[in-house]
Parts: C-alpha cells; sequence; structure tokens
C-alpha cells in the first residue's frame, strides 16, 4: 500500500515517514543522503549521453560533409524521402517529451496517479513514432530506396536524370539515412521499455516526493532521443527540394 492510499495515517505522519523508513530503504550504502544519490545518477546519466552525443556526432559530421561535396546526387535522394512522415514523428516526439516532463513533476508533487499516466502516455507515444516509421520503411522498400538490397541504377538515371558516377553517391545517402534512423529507432525501443519499467515501478508506489530519480534520469535519456531526431529531421528529410507527390503513399 502506498502512502497516499493509507487514510490512517495524517499528512503529516505520512511526511514523517517518507523522510526516515522510506529514505532509509532506498538510499544505497555508498551514498550520504538521497540528494547525493540523486546528484550521481544524474551525473552517470550525462557521462553516458556525452558518449551517445560522439557516436551521433560522428555519423552527423559525417552526413554534412559528404552533404557539400556531393550536394546535387543528395538532394535528389533527399526528394524521395516522405518528410511528411518525418514530420509528423517530430510532433509525436516532442509531445512525448512534454508528458514525460508531466511525469517528473508529478513525481515531485507525490501524484502517483498522473505519474503513471504521462508514463504511459510518453511510450504510447514512443509506439506511434515506431509505427510511424514503420510505414515509412515499407514506403522505402516499394520505391527502391535499400542500397545494395532493393536499388535500381537505372531509375535514377533515367528518371532523374543523374550521372552514372552519380548512383553511388545517392546510395552513400541512402546507407547515412538507414544507418542513423535505423539507430534512432533502436534507442527509443530503448527508451520505451525504460518509461514503462519506471510506469511499472510508480504502479506498485516506489515513487515520491523525495525518490524520484530514476523517473528523472530516465527522462533525461528520453530529451536526448527526441533531440536527435530534431537533427535527422532537416539533415536528412529537409536537404531536398520536395513536391506535392510526397502526399502519396
Amino acid at each position: 500500500m502506498s502512502l497516499d492510499q493509507a487514510s490512517i495515517w495524517t499528512p503529516a505522519e505520512r511526511d514523517e515517514l517518507q523522510h526516515t523508513s522510506l529514505v532509509r530503504h532506498r538510499l544505497e550504502e555508498q551514498f550520504r543522503d538521497l540528494e547525493q544519490q540523486h546528484e550521481v545518477a544524474s551525473l552517470g546519466m550525462w557521462i553516458f549521453l556525452a558518449t551517445e552525443v560522439m557516436f551521433f556526432g560522428t555519423l552527423f559530421v559525417g552526413l554534412g560533409v559528404y552533404t557539400y561535396m556531393h550536394h546535387e546526387a543528395f538532394v535528389k535522394a533527399s526528394e524521395k524521402l516522405n518528410w511528411l512522415i518525418g514530420g509528423t514523428n517530430t510532433v509525436v516526439l516532442l509531445i512525448s517529451s512534454l508528458m514525460i516532463v508531466l511525469a517528473v513533476h508529478s513525481a515531485r508533487v507525490g501524484n502517483q496517479r498522473h505519474l503513471v499516466m504521462f508514463l504511459a502516455l510518453t511510450a504510447l507515444l514512443g509506439v506511434c513514432f515506431l509505427c510511424l516509421k514503420g510505414v515509412e520503411y515499407y514506403i522505402d522498400w516499394r520505391d527502391n530506396l535499400i542500397p545494395g538490397w532493393k536499388f535500381d541504377a537505372e531509375e535514377w538515371i533515367q528518371r532523374d536524370h543523374l550521372r552514372p558516377e552519380q548512383v553511388p553517391q545517392v546510395q552513400l545517402f541512402l546507407l547515412f539515412y538507414w544507418t542513423m534512423t535505423g539507430l534512432h529507432a533502436l534507442h527509443v525501443i530503448l527508451g520505451i521499455g525504460a518509461v514503462l519499467a519506471m510506469a511499472l515501478l510508480a504502479r506498485r508506489g516506489r515513487f515520491s516526493p523525495v525518490y524520484y530519480s530514476p523517473v528523472d534520469v530516465t527522462a533525461l535519456y528520453w530529451h536526448f532521443v527526441d533531440i536527435v531526431w530534431i537533427f535527422l529531421l532537416p539533415m536528412l528529410y529537409l536537404t531536398g527540394t520536395h513536391t506535392g507527390a510526397d502526399f502519396h503513399f
């Protein structure tokens, strides 16, 4: 039974319990207090995210350099991507960021019901993102946009008037696209798993206004995933000049 559900305790008694027995139960022995434990957990996540920034940053730098070197071919390849789905997914992730911010706020004020609800909504929006991404990948497969597997070089030469030497450049752009969006989707899947784990723990009453660092740390990871996509959208989807043909599925 959570503290909020225990009607036999007065508000003063609940506050006292939150700062005594519950703190001792959730405080690891190597830390002085919960504040120090929370700071260490946050620092650990920031260090992990720094390594992720270096990983994705290398890909972004490579994409930027090759876009400069092979601008015409990269623009033609970008035109084939479905920016409508990409833009919709951006909105989905931005709303999911709002949901997880509200989840952290709910944890801070001790509103367990809203905490579970906002965490569930965050995970649901993550699933929506993956579903839309799956639809987009199907469209890419249908349109022969998979280099090395389902790709027709003659299409690009005859239909898009590319020179033969530009076809490998188009394939390079598509390789960046599949690699970067695929890695991002993997991070979204991991994030959904972490958010659902937090929702399960919250439902069991594991968090309180004095102990919610796992929710806060999970939110940091989720925000990082959203930020990566915000950079992916212009560098992959908006490089080319798109037309109304993009609206046809």
